[in-house]
């Protein structure tokens, strides 16, 4: 019996060693790549060099104050870029694009919390390019872009934009800490940045209700606008990708 036992208990260190060393001899799993979307890169100047021109995709989320509005979440935005050296050797930039939803606005069109369980009185935010941009970055400072944004609401024409015609928002990030790089293949880098001294103007193209949201808005507002980012940057030089 006492035989029996001992071969048994035998079996099962014998088993569990077996198992031990096979764990041990299987290698960890690798974090997935993560990929990106070079499908808005621009055409590229002719006669530049494809190997010194790169596109860069950067993904952005964070918050925002505007005008009276604190926004807590804003809904990733990417926008994508190319820059490199011109045959006269000074620096060029080429826009790509810029994408992003709706950011919902906490108080819709009325500034009341009930506005938000109600659709008729949503307000959300949508980022548009507002036409000029310079990412060349010098220090902390990150050069600048503008946009618009589409105030987007049951109650608003399409037409009722912040930041719209010759009067877009520009904002000039400055980087906040220092960038960490999260993959080096592909390329990822991440950055906090922030501006604190745009400018927001009155909505236009609203409407009649186009007093009332810039009332609401506290619009103009030319102090106490914040955005601060959560960035992902990448890149790929364009003798990586297919010709544009």
């Amino acid at each position: 019996m006492q035989t029996t036992m001992l071969r048994r208990s035998a079996a099962a260190a014998l088993a569990l060693s077996a198992t031990l060393t096979g764990l041990a001899v299987t290698p960890a799993l690798a974090a997935p790549t993560p990929s990106y979307d070079f499908g808005d890169c621009p055409a590229i100047p002719a006669g530049v060099d494809a190997a010194r021109w790169k596109c860069e995709v950067l993904t952005a989320t964070g918050s925002m104050q505007l005008g009276n509005r604190y926004i807590p979440e804003l809904t990733p935005m990417t926008i994508t870029h190319a820059e490199g050296p011109l045959p006269d050797g000074t620096k060029g930039q080429v826009w790509g694009a810029l994408r992003g939803g709706p950011t919902p606005v906490p108080g819709g069109v009325t500034g009341h919390p009930s506005s938000d369980r109600s659709r008729l009185l949503s307000l959300a935010l949508q980022p548009e390019y507002g036409g000029r941009s310079d990412f060349y970055s010098v220090g902390e400072n990150m050069g600048l872009f503008t946009l618009r944004y589409r105030a987007v609401s049951p109650l608003l024409p399409q037409s009722c934009v912040i930041g719209g015609g010759d009067t877009p928002i520009e904002i000039r990030l400055k980087r906040i800490g220092s960038s960490e790089w999260v993959s080096k293949n592909p390329p990822v880098i991440k950055f906090a940045a922030t501006d604190t001294a745009f400018t927001v103007p009155a909505a236009t193209g609203c409407g009649p209700l186009g007093r009332l949201l810039n009332d609401r808005l506290d619009l103009p507002a030319q102090t106490g606008n914040t955005i601060t980012l959560s960035a992902l940057y990448t890149f790929k030089t364009y003798d990586q990708l297919p010709a544009r």
